[in-house]
């Protein structure tokens, strides 16, 4: 039986992942450092606190790491705070998790203004008994421990809990932990192929999530 669920923000629930895509250009630009052509590809999975450690090292930038984020948060605070949508009928699936008890949590490389912000204002903070980021626990979703940290706070275990993410980079990480693991489609993500290998079940529309309900009914 399903106990716990562990879900990524960007690209998962939030219909976000275009507010990233020029970040880390526009900070280094605001900067006035130009940045490498292959930046994107770079960053693409590090956490914030990586990316500031990696902008330190690699360009020379001349703030602290802390700084380095409040300025990358800055970039997107008013998309979060105003524009982000939830991706469609995601606040009608959660409702039916938390009514099944389900006990469901947040584990996201944003930043947790962000994820209190958003979340608010779209109604569905209250499904959440905590938000995990990769900066508070110290390790990007490359590394299991925000998974870890998730699942020891809901109090259940790898036989009951599910990770549900977009992108194949965290979706491995969670997978070879040994959780289950749903992948929901994101245009942004081009790793299909390889994600429908490792994963335990697909989510492409969250009003008709028939290969997870299916794959739950096994847990």
């Amino acid at each position: 039986m399903l106990k716990g669920a562990i879900w990524d923000l960007d690209g998962t629930l939030l219909d976000s992942m275009s507010a990233w895509d020029h970040v880390g250009e526009i900070y280094l630009r605001s900067q006035g450092i130009e940045p490498e052509p292959d930046l994107n590809e770079i960053i693409a999975t590090m956490s914030l606190q990586q990316a500031a450690d990696y902008f330190i090292d690699y360009y020379g930038v001349k703030q602290t790491p802390d700084d380095l984020i409040k300025g990358a948060v800055a970039i997107v605070d008013d998309f979060y705070r105003y524009e982000a949508q939830l991706k469609p009928h995601a606040a009608k699936f959660l409702t039916q998790l938390q009514q099944a008890g389900v006990k469901m949590c947040i584990a996201t490389a944003a930043e947790r203004s962000l994820v209190e912000t958003v979340l608010t204002r779209c109604g569905v903070l209250h499904c959440f008994s905590e938000i995990f980021t990769c900066t508070s626990v110290g390790a990007g979703k490359d590394e299991p421990a925000i998974y870890r940290e998730a699942m020891k706070f809901l109090g259940t275990d790898r036989s009951n809990t599910i990770v549900f993410e977009d992108s194949l980079h965290a979706l491995t990480t969670a997978k070879n932990d040994g959780f289950y693991v749903a992948a929901v489609y994101d245009e942004h993500e081009e790793h299909q192929d390889e994600i429908r290998r490792i994963v335990d079940c697909i989510i492409t529309d969250y009003d008709n999530p028939e290969e997870f309900n299916k794959f739950i009914q096994g847990i």
